[in-house]
């Protein structure tokens, strides 16, 4: 029962990133930024709802018991890459949207994880997508779900890479 009011939390906190995105979308697009790979967004945003679908799907048809040493673990994982998120959500501020926008003559930006990382907000989805079924034990969740995201973040890298000029 608690977990699928977690997964309940964690679809509530999508929306909110839905509407913060959107927001920020429309405001970089206002400053005459440039949409890169709107091909590839639908089934990015579709791969991560069917992915909290799925985490109840699976725990409920196959009784996917609550394992202590397994599911705990994954919870930290999932609640320090959800502060991650946010994180670079925060530093890139107005420009951050789940979507490839690019303000010409707007500087990369350098601060907070990006200075270790080009991409860690990927890193954090990667991990989240991976523990979030193991919070509850949903193995096949966790195993097909994280190969679909490798999937789509390997679109969605190069995309963002050619986007700002790093590739």
């Amino acid at each position: 029962m608690y977990y699928y009011l977690f997964i309940l939390a964690i679809g509530l906190e999508r929306v909110v990133e839905l509407i913060v995105s959107r927001r920020n979308a429309e405001w970089s697009l206002a400053q005459g930024g440039r949409e890169f790979g709107r091909g590839h967004y639908p089934v990015m945003t579709t791969m991560h709802g069917l992915l909290l679908a799925a985490c109840v799907v699976e725990v409920w048809a196959l009784h996917r018991p609550f394992i202590p040493w397994l599911g705990w673990p994954m919870l930290l994982v999932v609640v320090l890459s959800t502060i991650t998120r946010w994180w670079c959500a925060t530093v890139l501020g107005k420009h951050w949207n789940p979507r490839v926008i690019v303000i010409p003559g707007a500087p990369l930006v350098r601060s907070g994880p990006y200075r270790w990382l080009h991409h860690p907000n990927y890193t954090a989805v990667v991990a989240e997508v991976a523990a979030l079924p193991l919070v509850h034990s949903a193995w096949v969740t966790a195993v097909v779900f994280t190969a679909a995201n490798a999937l789509v973040l390997n679109t969605r890298i190069r995309i963002e890479n050619a986007a700002l000029g790093y590739a």
